[in-house]
Order: structure tokens, then sequence, then C-alpha cells
């Protein structure tokens, strides 16, 4: 049976050699359907005819949307190229285009080329360099810089691979933003470069707790640029706030009706560059975990929970925050149960938030610790206290907490959270050695 092929070449004359000889020579590759544009490529993908596609180039409004639309479809796309064309070949790749060929390629090699990509992104492909490099183990201010007034990222920089740190929590606000914020401000703190980035797509809130317009372009623009094919670290830079020396702030989307905007394939692009840009890109994620567009039963849908689960599963580490009272443990426990259910790669951190007396009989702290255990098989890797007072005044004040009230218990504790996770000692260890 040969390998059904889809080609979309905008009239480039190797589409008419392929097809001629595919169909007089003795390959296992058979071009069904020559297609007219993106729009008609999409529509015959989603009927399921090809397992592959042919795509020139230069075609009009190929984005990183149309390739995750085609392997949400199961067609692996392989672009075509002129000779040579290093421009070309680099536009292709920035879009997800993981195979490409010349125009005047062999047809036989064309041939093997097309049946190696479908082999390869097949369900028993290999798992992915990404996954193999993740290594967690379990457990003065200054005024803010608008986007475009940065400070720059200069070409000569060397090349960084940072780390991305999903926050991430079930309904019920445990305290995802405040802990995603204070955590990227103390990574900050230990001398790394951190970015902040707030993809909640049902109402990001970072901009409102830190006191910034939330009009400023932001993660939708970065999305957009994604795309586009135009965004690298200092584009990205571009588009952030410059918090402190050692933080940047990508704002959320202002309204939650604007989520179409976080596709899936463009947020993945967004974080490849805030790699290159940061140590550690801290996100702030959604609660809600649904794959809404399979209740559609369509799944070239714009999914609102993409976006989410994009971070989730190229993140390196995900800290679940989950509300330290009895519904908020229920709430956590069958969260926990779903992330499992998402098969998501990454190692997790468990944040037990508002940690208090009263709110269970006993010592709170050992008994929160004990139900997490038995209920859910983990043990919190942090504990942190309610501090209403101290939180309630930076956001009266729209200030970061190390800036409002540095001795804060909250505080503290997601310093040596950040600490352990930067591989760091804690200044509070350092306070104990000193003594």
């Amino acid at each position: 049976m040969k390998l059904p092929v889809l080609s979309v070449a905008d009239g480039a004359a190797w589409e008419e050699r392929l097809v001629t000889a595919f169909e007089r020579g003795p390959h296992l590759v058979e071009i069904v359907r020559r297609c007219v544009d993106v729009v008609d490529l999409l529509a015959v993908a989603a009927s399921g005819q090809g397992r592959a596609a042919l795509v020139s180039a230069g075609l009009r409004r190929l984005d990183a949307d149309v390739i995750d639309r085609l392997g949400a479809a199961g067609v692996v796309p392989v672009g075509v190229t002129s000779r040579g064309d290093a421009a070309a070949e680099e536009q292709l790749r920035a879009v997800g285009v993981e195979h490409v060929v010349a125009s005047d390629t062999d047809a036989a090699v064309v041939a093997s080329i097309l049946a190696e990509a479908v082999r390869t992104s097949g369900p028993d492909a290999p798992p992915s360099a990404r996954r193999a490099q993740r290594g967690f183990a379990d457990p003065s201010s200054s005024m803010p810089i608008p986007p475009g007034a940065g400070v720059p990222v200069l070409p000569d920089e060397p090349a960084r691979r940072g780390s991305v740190v999903a926050v991430w929590g079930p309904t019920g606000a445990p305290g995802r933003t405040t802990v995603a914020v204070t955590l990227a401000d103390e990574l900050a703190r230990l001398g790394v470069a951190s970015l902040l980035v707030d993809a909640d797509v049902y109402g990001g809130t970072v901009a409102a707790v830190l006191g910034l317009l939330d009009e400023s372009p932001g993660v939708a623009a970065a999305c957009r640029q994604a795309s586009g094919q135009r965004l690298d670290a200092a584009a990205l830079a571009a588009l952030c706030w410059q918090l402190t020396a050692q933080l940047r702030v990508l704002t959320g989307v202002p309204l939650a009706s604007r989520w179409p905007e976080l596709r899936p394939a463009a947020v993945a692009s967004v974080l490849a560059s805030a790699r290159q840009l940061a140590d550690f890109t801290v996100v702030d994620c959604g609660f809600c975990l649904e794959t809404d567009e399979e209740l559609s039963f369509d799944t070239l849908a714009p999914r609102r929970n993409g976006a989410t689960l994009a971070v989730l599963d190229d993140a390196d580490l995900i800290v679940v925050v989950g509300a330290a009272d009895p519904i908020g443990m229920q709430r956590l426990v069958r969260g926990l149960a779903e992330l499992r259910d998402t098969e998501v790669a990454a190692p997790m951190w468990v944040v037990l938030n508002r940690v208090r007396e009263g709110v269970v009989p006993g010592n709170a702290p050992a008994e929160l610790t004990a139900a997490l255990e038995r209920f859910a098989g983990r043990t919190p890797a942090a504990l942190l206290p309610a501090d209403t007072r101290s939180l309630d005044a930076a956001l009266a004040m729209g200030r970061l907490l190390s800036e409002s009230n540095p001795a804060s218990p909250f505080r503290r504790a997601i310093a040596e959270l950040a600490a352990g996770l930067a591989g760091m000692p804690s200044a509070s260890s350092s306070r104990r050695r000193r003594h």
C-alpha cells in the first residue's frame, strides 16, 4: 500500500515532477491531492486523506498554527525549498517543520524522506531530547521599565537554555499567581536571569498584582510574533517589562475573551525563545486541564486550555499549588489525579499555601503533610504560611513582597523554595551557618 501524500506548491515546478515520478516509478508514495492553498490543505488534511504533506517554503499564510493543525490531523509536513536557500529552510524550521528537502531532490530520496518523517513522527517515535534533559529532583528595587525600553539582549551573548517552571493549581484560587510572582522575584534575587509569564487564559492578574499597565502587548503579542516567524530572544525581551535588573515580566491577556490568541503552537515557540532569554521562566498557568476541543468533536477548533497544556507539556518542573484547608486539599488531590491523566513528563513539586493553625485539628503542618502523603502519595516541597497582612500590603501598593516587607514569613518560605530550585544556599541557611 502506498503512502498517501498531500502537496501544496503554489505553482512551483517541483510538484508536477514529483507527481509524475511517483506515478511511473516503483515508489511506495502517492500524491493523492494537489492542494491550492493553506485553507485547502487543512481541509483535506482534516478529512484523513493524507499522512504527510509536501509544503512549499514560499506558501502564503504558512505559520506555526498551520503546522499545529496539520499535526492534530495526523499529517506530517515536509518542507520544500530551493537548493541552498538557507533563509527559506530556517523559516520553515521556525514554524515547526522538522523535515526539509530541496526542490530538485531525486524522487526516490523524497519518497524515503516522507516515509521516514511519518515513521519518526508516529506514536512509536523516540522521546524528544528535551525530556531527557530534565533533571529536577523531588524535593534594592527599581522602577519597572516598560516594554520596548528594557535592557537589550546583545547578539554576542552566549546562548543559554533556561528552564521552564510551570506554576499550576486546581480551581478555587489556591494562590497560583502569588506563588508565581514571588518565586520569580526570589529567583532573580539569587542573581539568575528570570522571566515571569502570565499564561492564564481565564483571567491573568500578574499585571494588576505588580501595578503594571495591562494594555502592554504581553504574551498575546509574543504569540502573534511567534506565529509570524519573527520571535527570538531579543524580540521577546522588547515585549517584556524590566521589573528589576534580573527580572522581566510578560503580562497576560487583559480580557479573558482573548484566549484564542494563545495558540498552543505559538505558546511553545514563546517558551523556546524564553529559554534563550532567561535562566528560569516561571509561568502562571490557568487551572483547567479539560481537553475542550474533544467535547466539540472538532480537533481543529481553538482550544481554550491548549495554552495551559502546552506549558505543562514543555515545562521542566511543575509547581503544584494547593490551599491548605480541607476543601483545598480535596481539590488538590483530585487535581493531581487530573495532572497524571494528562501524562505530563515533568516532575512535580507540591506546595501547600496559607498554612495556619485551626484550619484542621491538631498540628496543622503535620496533619496536612500526613493527609497529602496518604491520599496523593506525595510529600510537600514547601509549606507556605498564611501571611495575609504582608500580601495585602504588597497588593495595595502594587509592589513585590521583597520590597514591601522583606521579613515576611511567606517570602522567606518562597526564598527557600527558590534556592532549592536554583541549587543555591538560601539566605536563611547562610545565616544559620554564621551563627
